[in-house]
């Protein structure tokens, strides 16, 4: 429900589609692409496929697009961060004719992947073209190579997304068929992330295999320019203003910053993401779901409150959660961005964590449902309470659960089940690696980030070192681990979680004061969270 992943490659890559890199367009950052591999290239052309869909047209953009609009040139115009390479496998024997047919027929069908991004009087709009042509390079590679060729698209579209789009001149996908044999065997795709996010690449996918075999379904009925429409005139509009007063209410109440302490001097790169490798951690989630009738990224976003409340000393922790809103019957079919950020803001009882976690799965929930809005409404309004506050209002916190079906089909069993001594036993297992670092990440202090995999708990933590130390980020990475497997055995008490977990609270000197609200005091320093983003520099 709250996932914004596409679907990751399955064990048997011939049988999946692929986004590459990160598995959550919408995270605050990308972990780098890969070292490069040898593909034993035999030729290159392109060939120009027109298309002819149902209808054009123009129309205000969505506010899924709106927000995906914000972040994009907050970055510059030359800047590919939200490019997204993607591949997707050839079912079958099929040869060049029949795949360059099925991709037509997903241009076609699909308005967003033939729709330009241009300002009109009003502000920005999306010009969708009925008819048109597109240039899908032919990459012919040898056989026997020692990459398959899910490996050859994946770093062909990597290639691919790696040059930045004319938003209003050119449509938002690319496309290359790699060829093994005088046979396709693979499509790589660079798409512009105003076309599209992770649920309309399941979407995607899904379409794909039948247009292969020369079976369409129904027409889509649902497409952005009808969603642009139902939020500016139809039943979306209640809605959105539903959204705008949840968000009011809930910023009027939370700590101005959770990070109201002095900074420190940082890394160099000042931002680091780190990936933890925990079976244990996904067993305990799973095993305190079913236990206490929560989802798993309930356990886990709850997990992760608590932690930043004992790190900072804040009762009452606010974060932001990435929402899918494929919820919605008709954004559930709709090809096109959909995900925003929604409030997350919880009052930690006295008790225990089964308590905060049954409360935190309600919280959760209200919060998703309020992630749909104008964003630029809402960033007006949040500079305006800002300024009834007397400052900034700091939302620099995230949780991100990228898992595609929000479980771990292929975590390994335990016996006898749900044993806590055979759970702890897992922990031998837990591993931690580098996952990038950058000098700046935009509007964020730290992102808590679910991988895709299925087979073990994958969670990155993405941290601004000048708040969160390196052996801070490892530190609650670990007490996640921690906390939850302990918690399997007894329901752990809040007010223990510092010691069990080695969380040590920060500290903050003379003179930063903080107001009844929380925020900090006129010589406090809240993370700055409007000022511009550059790209970073990925690293280890």
């Amino acid at each position: 429900m709250n996932s914004d992943g596409a679907a990751f490659p399955r064990t048997d890559p011939e049988e999946s589609h692929a986004e590459i890199d990160d598995p959550a367009p919408v995270s605050r950052v990308r972990p780098p692409v890969g070292p490069g591999v040898t593909v034993d290239e035999i030729s290159r052309r392109t060939v120009v496929v027109e298309f002819a869909g149902a209808r054009g047209g123009e129309a205000p953009l969505t506010w899924g697009q709106s927000s995906i609009w914000r972040l994009t040139t907050w970055r510059g115009d030359d800047d590919p961060y939200f490019n997204m390479p993607w591949v997707l496998p050839v079912y079958g024997r099929r040869d060049l004719g029949v795949v360059l047919g099925a991709v037509r027929r997903l241009v076609e069908r699909h308005e967003t992947l033939r729709t330009n991004f241009r300002r009109g009087g009003g502000g920005m709009v999306q010009c969708v073209a009925r008819v048109g042509r597109l240039v899908v390079e032919v990459v012919e590679v040898a056989e026997g190579g020692g990459v398959g060729p899910m490996g050859v698209a994946r770093e062909v579209a990597v290639g691919l997304a790696a040059r930045v789009f004319d938003y209003a001149g050119e449509v938002p996908v690319r496309c290359a068929v790699v060829m093994v044999g005088g046979r396709p065997r693979a499509v790589a795709f660079g798409l512009s992330h105003l076309a599209v996010d992770g649920g309309a690449l399941d979407l995607l996918a899904a379409d794909w295999r039948g247009l292969l075999a020369g079976v369409e379904g129904p027409d889509p009925v649902w497409q952005p320019m009808d969603q642009a429409i139902f939020e500016r005139e139809g039943a979306g509009v209640e809605r959105g203003e539903r959204a705008f007063r949840h968000w009011r209410a809930v910023l009027e109440g939370v700590p101005r910053s959770m990070f109201d302490y002095p900074p420190g001097l940082g890394e160099v790169p000042r931002f680091i993401r780190v990936r933890m490798e925990s079976v244990a951690l996904g067993v305990a989630a799973e095993v305190l779901a079913a236990r206490w009738r929560v989802s798993s990224a309930s356990v886990l976003t709850t997990a992760s409150a608590v932690l930043l409340s004992v790190l900072t000393g804040h009762r009452r922790v606010v974060m932001q959660l990435i929402a899918a809103n494929r919820h919605d019957p008709r954004i559930g079919v709709l090809v096109g961005p959909a995900a925003q950020d929604g409030i997350f803001a919880l009052e930690l009882p006295e008790g225990t964590l089964s308590e905060a976690t049954r409360l935190g799965h309600r919280q959760a929930l209200t919060a998703y449902r309020h992630a749909l809005y104008e964003p630029l409404r809402l960033m007006a309004m949040r500079e305006e309470l800002g300024r009834e506050r007397g400052g900034p209002i700091d939302l620099s916190a995230y949780f991100n659960d990228t898992r595609g079906g929000g479980d771990w089909p292929d975590l390994p069993a335990v016996e006898p089940p749900g044993d806590p001594a055979a759970i702890a036993a897992l922990t031998e297992r837990t591993t931690f690696s580098p996952a990038g670092s950058w000098e700046h990440v935009d509007a964020t202090t730290v992102q808590f980030i679910t991988g895709q995999a299925r087979h073990t708990c994958e969670l990155h933590l993405l941290a601004d070192t000048a708040y969160l130390p390196r052996a801070t980020v490892h530190a609650l990475l670990r007490g996640m681990e921690t906390l939850l497997v302990r918690a399997v055995a007894e329901d752990v008490p809040l007010d223990t979680v510092a010691a069990l977990c080695g969380i040590t609270p920060v500290e903050r000197p003379p003179g930063w004061e903080r107001s009844r609200q929380g925020s900090a005091g006129e010589t406090a320093q809240a993370p700055d969270a409007s000022g511009p983003v550059v790209a970073g520099t990925a690293g280890g």
